[in-house]
């Protein structure tokens, strides 16, 4: 790479890198699929800087009263809705790469590229991780009725399902989940559609069913989401493979860290996630960097990172009236 690559941050401790950094951005921006659904507040861009560990925003119930019609001598209708204080705590997300000096002065190819790509990659799905996390801890979980019902469903507001989902996710489930949605006047992601995230087998059912991209965007003008395969009764479909399958309520090894999947017991389906605006946000303090520890040994011991301080979080997850991400579930 050209230039001058590392220069020495000016509170000490690592070197920095501009030109690596905005590569890293560019890099995990299409490939961290739920991360691209999370919503930067405004004033959460550098907010967090000598500022605490906390953020804290606003959340607005819906007016408690409907205007109506009034005649002449009526008094003004009052409502009034109500104002609830959240938070989360920041955090930090890094991932380093130690080298020795010897290492890159002998290596037949530029090692610093071949460290920075792999971090870029890890980057993206340590980001992703986040943000599922915070749409996996949505109140609203979808199962078939009976564990295998292709039309209707049973809802469940607690975050778990008693139901163990025994078929694939069918139009008739999409059917029935966007109505249901809509009837909760959930408000949806963009212009009139939602948004389902998920495996790329579990939308094979019906994928033929499904309007082509082409077909409801305008190139160069309407956003197409990374990863995005197409459009159903008025939902957005959006594949990833950033995070494995399964993870039922009773699964005790899922783990998204480690990549380690659980499938589900019948292996027709895996989770999804419907979800309408105003679901996931991520205050950022320190966008993700890339870092190069100080030489150490003479210049032996070297090492290179990617370096964020954030946090990602449920705007509405606390309040099921509120709730705004549903998950195709499974007890087992």
């Amino acid at each position: 790479m050209p230039g001058q690559l590392w220069g020495i941050n000016a509170r000490g401790g690592y070197m920095f890198s501009e030109e690596l950094s905005d590569y890293l951005r560019m890099a995990v921006q299409p490939r961290a699929v739920f991360r691209q659904f999370c919503q930067v507040p405004e004033d959460a861009v550098d907010k967090g800087l000598h500022r605490g560990g906390t953020y804290t925003w606003g959340v607005y119930s819906n007016i408690q009263t409907r205007g109506r019609r009034i005649s002449e001598t009526d008094p003004a209708p009052e409502s009034n809705f109500t104002i609830t204080q959240a938070s989360t705590t920041v955090y930090e997300i890094m991932n380093t790469v130690p080298y020795t000096g010897m290492l890159e002065m002998l290596a037949k190819h530029d090692l610093i590229s071949i460290i920075d790509k792999t971090l870029r990659l890890d980057a993206a799905k340590a980001f992703d991780i986040e943000a599922f996390l915070q749409f996996d801890d949505c109140l609203t979980r979808y199962a078939p009725a009976g564990g295998t019902s292709t039309t209707s469903l049973t809802k469940t507001t607690n975050a778990s399902t008693a139901t163990t989902n025994n078929v694939e996710l069918g139009t008739g489930h999409i059917k029935a989940i966007s109505d249901d949605m809509r009837e909760s006047n959930i408000p949806p992601f963009v212009g009139n559609d939602y948004i389902c995230v998920t495996h790329p087998t579990t939308l094979r059912p019906f994928k033929n069913e499904m309007e082509s991209i082409n077909q409801y965007t305008k190139p160069g003008i309407d956003m197409v989401y990374s990863g995005e395969v197409g459009r159903y009764e008025g939902f957005r479909f959006v594949e990833q493979t950033n995070i494995p399958k399964g993870g039922a309520i009773d699964s005790a090894t899922f783990d998204p860290y480690t990549d380690t999947s659980d499938p589900w017991n019948n292996a027709k389906s895996s989770w999804a996630f419907f979800f309408g605006d105003d679901t996931v946000i991520e205050p950022i303090v320190v966008p993700e960097e890339m870092r190069a520890k100080l030489p150490g040994d003479y210049g032996r011991d070297k090492g290179m990172g990617y370096y964020y301080l954030g946090a990602f979080a449920g705007v509405h997850e606390t309040d099921a009236t509120q709730s705004r991400i549903a998950k195709w579930d499974s007890a087992a």
